[in-house]
């Protein structure tokens, strides 16, 4: 397509806009070199989708598995598991069009445990992986109690899940913001049972 009266081809290029319902149709737009043709908003939200960011894999003591329970009133510990760059961050991508180029750092900054029980636990950071040596020890960043057994919820086991909070920082096209988003995990079963203690 040739440029319109009185433009040349170094002084701008040709957009196909596309216009949603009601009216649902594709423009050209002729863009003038220097103007800015997209939003960056776009362009970062364009970014955040090619770091294909995933949820945490969830530490968690007691572990989940059909032999394994803990105890009323123990510690529960919870930690971020093996954490990448997609599953924590820091992630930096960025996206481009024409002449605006827009790049963005994505965070988890908190993570919210629902512990299946009624209760959430608001973590910041990865938390602490357990070790046999802390024995019964409380985590020093990222723990729960139950106060009882997890007998009467479905299956017989409290559903944990981990929602990860993202902020992601861009820059670009003279602009910059934050974009804020959760990432929830798939519920983990946790069971918690009584200790018997024995009276003679």
């Amino acid at each position: 397509m040739v440029p319109p009266e009185g433009q040349t081809k170094e002084d701008g290029w040709w957009h196909v806009c596309y216009f949603p319902p009601p009216g649902s149709s594709w423009e050209y737009m002729w863009i003038e070199t220097g103007e800015v043709g997209i939003d960056p908003v776009v362009l970062a939200q364009r970014a955040i989708a090619s770091m294909n960011l995933d949820p945490i894999e969830i530490g968690i003591v007691p572990e989940s598995g059909a032999n394994r329970a803990g105890l009323v009133g123990l510690p529960v510990w919870m930690w971020v598991d093996q954490p990448t760059d997609v599953t924590f961050g820091p992630i930096t991508a960025s996206a481009a069009e024409g002449t605006v180029s827009v790049s963005a750092t994505a965070n988890v900054s908190s993570i919210v445990w629902n512990m299946g029980d009624g209760k959430k636990v608001n973590c910041t950071g990865k938390g602490t992986p357990y070790a046999d040596h802390y024995g019964k020890q409380a985590s020093p960043t990222c723990g729960h109690r139950y106060a009882k057994m997890s007998t009467d919820q479905p299956d017989g086991a409290y559903q944990v899940t981990a929602t990860s909070h993202w902020v992601v920082e861009w820059t670009g096209g003279g602009q910059s913001g934050t974009i804020e988003f959760d990432l929830t995990t798939e519920p983990l079963p946790i069971r918690i049972g009584e200790s018997q203690v024995l009276t003679q």
